[in-house]
């Protein structure tokens, strides 16, 4: 009977904790057809999530030696800790449809690393999204280094690499997050996929929560991420130049979005300058003089 080991990092996440638990251990098949352990590492939190934790019983509790101020930490200590065939990242407010476990089975030869779709949930505009690529497909293989190419270069399209759709094999528990600044994940990605094969269950297998004190709209997160990733990427440049200078153009563009969506349209427009050429960058240029509150209105800049 395969194993799964999910590991779930956590600061102050009194308010969503116990949903994300619930929605993982409640999993359809447990006990049956797979088996199932929970790492939950918290980062000295200051609030009641200790005491939330303290009423599951079918987890183990571990903590970081002192607040990280990131998640990264936290996931090596998981990773260091878990003995699973299978491995997945949870965050504290992920919710997992009940089913997603039971949908990865049939799928668990197809290649070492899994993923799936998702359903973004924005909870400022209270609308839900769901995000399926190749819905013609039941399952999409990626050759070796398809995904690796794809996400070294910063490219949209391919496969879905959001931490909470990924499921891999623990023959690469090695691959560990970086903890020098404890949240950036970009190269963690790369060097997961890097030399291997992958597949994608075309189905939203899980719920991704956006809101406004997420990390990924935190400003030091955002400039942490940006030069964290521009050093990593030119590790590289000399193996795959054409990459890199997708890689560095695209990371300029996403740096430029960030600084489009609060607001700070001047550097915006700095950053815009060494991103891709191409329609999007144009009307994000043209809007960011006059227009740029409709488009923040109507569109996700960050989906």
């Amino acid at each position: 009977m395969n194993r799964f080991s999910v590991i779930m990092t956590t600061y102050n996440g009194s308010a969503t904790i116990g949903a994300a638990l619930d929605s993982i251990l409640n999993q359809r098949g447990r006990g049956t057809h797979f088996e199932l352990e929970v790492f939950v590492v918290d980062d000295h939190s200051t609030d009641n999530t200790l005491g939330i934790l303290s009423s599951y019983k079918d987890i183990q509790i571990l903590q970081t030696k002192a607040n990280t101020g990131g998640p990264n930490t936290g996931r090596n200590i998981g990773l260091k800790a878990c003995t699973g065939d299978w491995i997945s990242i949870a965050d504290h407010d992920d919710l997992w449809e009940p089913f997603k476990l039971e949908k990865l089975l049939p799928h668990l030869d197809a290649a070492p690393i899994l993923t799936s779709g998702y359903t973004l949930i924005d909870e400022q505009r209270r609308t839900e999204t769901v995000r399926v690529r190749f819905p013609e497909e039941r399952i999409k293989q990626f050759p070796v280094n398809a995904t690796f190419a794809s996400k070294l270069s910063k490219s949209k399209q391919g496969q879905n690499t959001y931490l909470g759709a990924i499921v891999y094999q623990s023959s690469l528990k090695h691959v560990l997050f970086e903890e020098e600044y404890g949240m950036v994940d970009f190269d963690w990605v790369v060097r997961l996929f890097e030399g291997q094969h992958s597949a994608e269950i075309a189905e939203s297998l899980y719920m991704r929560i956006v809101e406004g004190s997420n990390l990924s709209l935190n400003p030091r997160y955002r400039e942490i991420d940006f030069n964290y990733s521009m050093s990593f990427a030119a590790q590289y440049k000399d193996r795959y130049p054409a990459l890199y200078k997708l890689a560095v153009a695209r990371l300029h563009g996403s740096r430029a979005r960030y600084f489009y969506l609060i607001g700070d349209m001047k550097q915006a427009r700095q950053f815009l300058r060494k991103a891709p050429f191409d329609l999007k960058t144009v009307l994000y240029f043209v809007t960011s003089y006059v227009g740029g509150n409709w488009v923040k209105k109507n569109f996700n800049i960050f989906g």
